[in-house]
C-alpha cells in the first residue's frame, strides 16, 4: 500500500518556510518586499478561483500580489503594454499571465509570456528560462512552477533520483517537457511518452519515478506500475458523479484506488501537485526577489569585459583610433555593471540614459571612493587633464580590475567646430564613440537652449503686455474666464504666496493686488538673462531686438551667449533631483524690478515649462572608454562663468554603482584654482560629497612656459628650449605646480601629480618635477603614458591615487557661506591665487548691496577670471603674488546657487579664428563615415 505524498501537508510546509525567510531577509534589507503581478484578461471563472488561490496564499506569507484585470476587450498591444510596464516597475519581482487569456481579439500567448523579463518570468514559461533548463543551467533558469513542486514531492519520499529509470507521460510545455529536463539534470534516466507512444503500458513499468500530465482521466491503471514506484498524478479531471453535491467528482490522470496498491509512494487529486504549483510560484518570486535585493541593493565586483587596444607607434590620430575600436553595445555595457533593465533609455546602440531611481535602489550601498582630476595652469601646449581622466579610468579598471566610472562634461559644439575640437580624451584614452560624444550625444544642450530662450522670450513677451495693457486687461488675460469659472494656476498660486497674498478666489482681489499681481514692472536695466545658442558666432555678442512693425518702440539692446554659459546649464549641473530642478528653474533670477525686487523665472509663469523641456536631460548619458570602462557624460557648464564641472547627479549615482571599493573619477574644467576651487566650494558643498583624492595633471612642457619659456604660436614649430633639456626653465615653473599643490592641501585633500610624459621630456626633467612635487606635499608624483598606451601608461598613477585614497580624509571648505559676499571673494583671492587683496570698483558693490538686501549674502562663490593665469592678467606665468586683484561686477545665479564676480573682461560669446576645425570636418555619403572631427 502506497503513502500518500500529500502536497497541501508539504505546500504549507514551504509557506512557513517562505513566511520566514521574507521575515530574517527584512532583518537584512528593511525595504525587502517580494512583488507578485498577476494579469488576467477577461473574467473566467476557473481563472479567477485560481488566481483567489493564489492570492490568498501570496498575503500569508508575506508577498505583496497584485492583480491586474484586463477587460475582454483588450488588445495583444494593450495587455503587451501592461506586461512591459511591470517588467519596469522595480517592485514587482514575478510576473504571471493567467492563461488562457479570455479576449474578444486575437492575443499570442507565446508572444506575451516571453515579454516577461526572463528575470520576473516567475511561471518559468520564457522561452529563455526554458531553453536554459533544457541544456541544464538550472542555476540561471526559473523552473517551472509544477515540476518544481513535483521534485520537491519526489525528494520528500526519501528516494535518490540519481539512476532511477523515470518515465514522464505528457509532453506539454508547462509540465512534461520541463519535467522530463528537470529529472534529466537530476540524473535520472528519462523517457518521454505521449498520445502516440506505442505500448505505453510496457513504457510506464519500466518506471522507478512515474510522473502522469497527459490529460485523460484515470488512463494509468495499477497494473502499469512497477511496484514499488513514485507517481507524481500532475493530472485533474472532473467525472460525472451524481453522488456528489456538485454532481462531479475530481480525479487525476492515475486511477487512484488501483494505483495505490502497487506504488510506494502516490499524490491524491485533489491535494497533491496542485497546491504544491502555487507553493513554487511563491518559492521563485521570493527567490527572484531575494536575488534581486542581493544583486542590486549593493554593489560587488562587476562582470565586465574589457576591449582589448590595439597600440601602434606611432600613435594615429584621435579620430583613427576611436574607429579602430569597436564599442561594446550600451545595453550589454549597462547589464555588466548591473543597471536593471527598466533604469536604462538607450539612444542608438552605442550610448543611453540613466534613470534616477537607481539612487533609491543603491540608497543604503556605500559611496565608492571620490578622485577629481584637477591641473596647473593651462598653456597653448595643453596638459591633457581629459585625456588623464580617461586613462586613469581605464588603468583602474581594465587594469587593476577595479569597478571603476568615469565622469566628464559634455563638450559644446561651438570649440568643436571651432578652435579647440572634441573633448573625448587623446591618444589611447578616450571616450568612444568620439563622434556622439562630440555631436549631439542625446541632445541636452539642444534642451538647454530651447529652455533658455523660451524664458527670454517670456521676458519680452511680459514686457510688452505690460506696457500696453490697463491692469485689469492683464487680469482679464492672465487669469482668463473658462465657462464662467476662473482660477488660479498652480504656478500663480506660487506668486501670490510670494507677495504675500492668501487669497485664492480671483474674484477676491483687490484692484490695489491685482496691480501688485500683474505687474512685474521690470526694469530693462537690470535684466541680465541673455539668449543662447551652441555656435561659436561673434556677432551676435551684442545685437538690437524688437525691430519688427509689431514691436516698434520696445527696442533693446541685447546678446547672445554660447549655450554652455546658461544659468540653466549650471543648474543641470548642481541640481540633485527633479524636484530640486523644478525649484532652482524657477527661482531663477532674471532682472530685479523698478522698486529693487527680484523677478525670478516663476514670476514670468515659465518655470514649469522650462523643467518640462528638461525633464530628460537630468539623467546621465552613460558611454565607454577605449577600453570598456563605463563613462557618465553629464552638463557642460562654462568653467569661468559657470563652475566648470560635471553633475552632481552623474557622480552620485556611479558613486553608489561603483560599490564602496570602486573609484569615480571626475574631471574640473581648467586649472585647479578655477575648476577645482569651485568643485570643493560649490559643487562638493551642495552634493554633500567628500573627495578622498585629487589628481594634478602637469607636463614638463607647460611647466618651462610658466617658468619663463617662449610663446607658442599656433602652426609654428615649438622652440628649442621645449625640444631640449632645460632643468632651470622646468624648476622655475615648477611655482605654478607648487602653488596648486598647496591650494588642493588647504582643502585636507591628498594630492597625487600626474606627469604626461612626452617623448621631449628627459629623465632628469621628469625626475626633478617629481622630486619637487614630493617635497612640496605631493601624496607622489607619478610620470604616465596613457596617451600612447592606454590604460597600461597610467597603473603606476593608478596604484598610487588607490594608496592616496586609504589615507585619513580631512576634507574641509575654505570658507563659511554665512560670511559676507566681499569677505569670501577676497579669502579665494588670496588664498588661491595668490593676491595681496582685491579691489571692487562701483558697480561691483552696488550690485553686492543689491544681492544682500535680496537675501542673496549666503550663497558660495564663482569666480570669474581668466584661465590661463593664476592672476587676473593672462601673461602672467608661473605664481605670481602681492597682486590686487579688480572686481568689475558681480552677477548672480540665484537658480544655479551662485555669485559670480567678474574679473576683467569675460566673453560668453566665443568667436571662430580665421581658419575653424569645420574645415576639415566632412562625411563620407556612401559609409556616412565622419571625417576630420578630432
Amino acid at each position: 500500500m502506497a503513502q500518500v505524498l500529500s502536497g497541501t501537508k508539504a505546500s504549507n510546509d514551504i509557506k512557513t518556510q517562505l513566511k520566514n525567510e521574507i521575515l530574517e531577509l527584512q532583518e537584512k534589507y528593511p525595504d525587502f518586499k517580494p512583488g507578485l503581478a498577476i494579469v488576467q484578461v477577461g473574467d473566467r471563472d476557473d481563472s479567477n478561483v485560481y488566481i483567489g488561490q493564489k492570492l490568498k496564499s501570496a498575503a500569508e506569507v508575506g508577498v505583496n500580489a497584485q492583480h491586474i484585470k484586463l477587460p475582454r476587450s483588450s488588445t495583444q498591444q494593450e495587455v503587451l503594454s501592461c506586461v512591459e510596464k511591470l517588467n519596469d516597475d522595480i517592485s514587482v519581482h514575478g510576473i504571471i499571465v493567467q492563461l488562457p487569456l479570455e479576449s474578444d481579439n486575437v492575443i499570442d500567448a507565446h508572444l506575451v509570456t516571453n515579454a516577461i523579463l526572463q528575470s520576473k518570468d516567475v511561471d518559468g514559461l520564457h522561452q529563455d528560462n526554458a531553453g536554459r533548463l533544457a541544456r541544464g543551467d538550472l542555476d540561471s533558469c526559473i523552473l517551472p512552477c509544477t515540476p518544481r513542486g513535483c521534485m520537491e514531492l519526489i525528494k520528500r519520499t526519501g528516494v535518490d533520483v540519481k539512476g532511477k529509470n523515470a518515465v514522464v507521460v505528457g509532453r506539454s510545455k508547462i509540465v512534461g517537457a520541463p519535467m522530463s529536463d528537470l529529472l534529466l539534470w537530476n540524473h535520472a534516466t528519462v523517457t518521454i511518452c505521449h498520445s502516440r507512444t506505442a505500448d505505453l503500458k510496457a513504457e510506464v513499468q519500466r518506471a522507478d519515478i512515474l510522473v502522469v500530465g497527459i490529460g485523460q482521466p484515470e488512463l494509468v491503471k495499477g497494473d502499469w506500475i512497477k511496484p514499488g514506484a513514485v507517481v507524481i498524478d500532475c493530472g485533474i479531471n472532473s467525472l460525472p458523479d451524481a453522488t456528489k453535491p456538485r454532481g462531479y467528482r475530481l480525479v487525476g490522470d492515475v486511477d487512484y484506488e488501483s494505483a495505490k496498491q502497487v506504488a510506494s509512494w502516490i499524490t491524491p487529486v485533489p491535494g497533491g501537485v496542485g497546491p504544491m504549483t502555487v507553493a513554487m510560484l511563491l518559492r521563485n518570486t521570493v527567490d527572484q526577489a531575494r536575488k534581486s535585493y542581493e544583486k542590486l541593493a549593493t554593489t560587488t565586483g562587476w562582470n565586465i569585459q574589457y576591449l582589448p587596444l590595439a597600440l601602434k607607434d606611432p600613435v594615429p590620430s584621435d579620430i583613427d583610433i576611436a574607429k579602430s575600436q569597436v564599442p561594446k553595445d550600451v545595453s550589454v555595457l549597462a547589464s555588466e555593471i548591473n543597471l536593471r533593465h527598466e533604469e536604462v533609455d538607450l539612444y542608438g546602440k552605442k550610448k543611453a540614459k540613466v534613470s534616477l531611481k537607481v539612487l533609491e535602489r543603491l540608497n543604503k550601498q556605500k559611496d565608492g571612493k571620490y578622485v577629481v582630476v584637477a591641473g596647473i595652469t593651462p598653456t597653448p601646449l595643453g596638459e591633457g587633464k581629459s585625456t588623464t581622466t580617461v586613462g586613469l579610468a581605464q588603468a583602474l579598471g581594465a587594469h587593476l580590475k577595479k569597478n571603476v566610472f568615469a565622469c566628464v562634461r559634455q563638450p559644446s559644439q561651438g570649440p568643436t567646430f571651432g578652435i579647440k575640437g572634441g573633448a573625448a580624451g587623446g591618444g589611447y584614452s578616450q571616450v568612444i564613440p568620439m563622434e556622439e560624444f562630440n555631436l549631439h550625444l542625446t541632445g541636452d544642450l539642444h534642451a538647454i537652449t530651447a529652455a533658455n530662450n523660451l524664458l527670454a522670450a517670456a521676458i519680452e513677451a511680459r514686457m510688452f503686455h505690460e506696457a500696453t495693457q490697463t491692469d485689469p486687461a492683464l487680469y482679464k488675460r492672465l487669469v482668463p474666464d473658462n465657462k464662467g469659472q476662473r482660477d488660479f494656476c498652480p504656478i500663480q498660486i506660487r506668486r501670490l504666496k510670494k507677495l504675500g497674498i492668501t487669497k485664492t478666489d480671483p474674484k477676491e482681489l483687490t484692484p490695489e493686488e491685482i496691480k501688485r499681481f500683474v505687474r512685474l514692472d521690470i526694469d530693462k536695466d537690470t535684466i541680465t538673462w541673455q539668449r543662447v545658442m551652441d555656435t561659436n558666432d561673434r556677432f551676435l555678442r551684442k545685437i538690437t531686438i524688437g525691430q519688427g512693425p509689431q514691436e516698434k518702440g520696445h527696442e533693446r539692446e541685447v546678446q547672445f551667449d554660447i549655450t554652455v554659459a546658461s544659468e540653466i546649464m549650471a543648474v543641470l549641473a548642481l541640481t540633485t533631483d527633479l524636484r530640486d530642478m523644478r525649484e532652482r528653474l524657477g527661482r531663477m533670477v532674471v532682472a530685479s524690478s523698478k522698486a529693487g525686487e527680484p523677478i525670478t523665472a516663476d514670476d514670468l509663469g515659465v518655470g514649469g515649462a522650462l523643467a518640462v523641456l528638461m525633464k530628460d536631460t537630468i539623467r546621465p548619458n552613460l558611454m565607454q572608454t577605449l577600453e570598456g570602462t563605463p563613462v557618465f557624460v553629464h552638463a557642460g557648464p562654462f568653467a569661468n562663468i559657470a563652475h566648470g564641472n560635471s553633475s552632481i547627479l552623474a557622480d552620485k549615482i556611479a558613486l553608489k554603482l561603483v560599490g564602496e571599493n570602486g573609484f569615480v573619477v571626475t574631471e574640473a574644467g581648467f586649472g585647479a584654482d578655477i575648476g577645482m576651487e569651485k568643485f570643493f566650494n560649490i559643487k562638493c558643498r551642495y552634493s554633500g560629497l567628500q573627495p578622498n583624492a585629487v589628481v594634478l595633471v602637469a607636463t614638463v612642457r607647460a611647466l618651462k612656459m610658466h617658468g619663463g619659456g617662449p610663446t607658442v604660436v599656433a602652426g609654428v614649430p615649438l622652440p628649442k628650449e621645449y625640444r631640449e633639456e632645460n632643468l632651470t626653465l622646468v624648476e622655475q615653473g615648477c611655482s605654478n605646480l607648487i602653488k596648486q599643490i598647496q591650494n588642493a592641501n588647504k582643502f585636507g585633500v591628498p594630492v597625487v601629480v600626474a606627469i604626461n610624459g612626452f617623448a621631449t621630456d628627459t629623465n632628469a626633467e621628469l625626475e626633478l618635477v617629481q622630486r619637487i612635487s614630493r617635497e612640496n606635499g605631493a601624496f607622489d608624483a607619478v610620470i604616465c603614458y596613457h596617451w600612447a598606451k592606454g590604460g597600461g601608461g597610467a597603473t603606476d598613477l593608478a596604484t598610487a591615487v588607490d594608496q592616496a585614497t586609504r589615507q585619513p580624509s580631512n576634507f574641509k571648505f575654505l570658507y563659511d557661506v554665512k560670511e559676507q559676499i566681499e569677505t569670501k571673494i577676497e579669502t579665494i583671492a588670496k588664498e588661491i591665487y595668490g593676491a595681496a587683496g582685491i579691489e571692487l570698483e562701483l558697480l561691483a558693490r552696488e550690485q553686492i548691496e543689491r544681492y544682500k538686501k535680496q537675501g542673496f549674502n549666503d550663497l558660495p562663490i564663482c569666480m570669474a577670471k581668466t584661465h590661463l593665469s593664476l592672476s587676473h592678467k593672462p601673461e602672467l606665468k608661473g605664481a605670481p603674488t602681492g597682486f590686487i586683484l579688480p572686481i568689475r561686477e558681480a552677477r548672480a545665479s540665484i537658480g544655479a546657487g551662485f555669485i559670480y564676480p567678474l574679473v576683467g573682461t569675460m566673453s560668453t560669446m566665443p568667436g571662430l579664428p580665421t581658419r575653424p576645425c569645420f574645415y576639415d570636418i566632412d562625411i563620407d555619403p556612401d559609409t556616412e563615415e565622419i571625417l576630420g572631427l578630432s
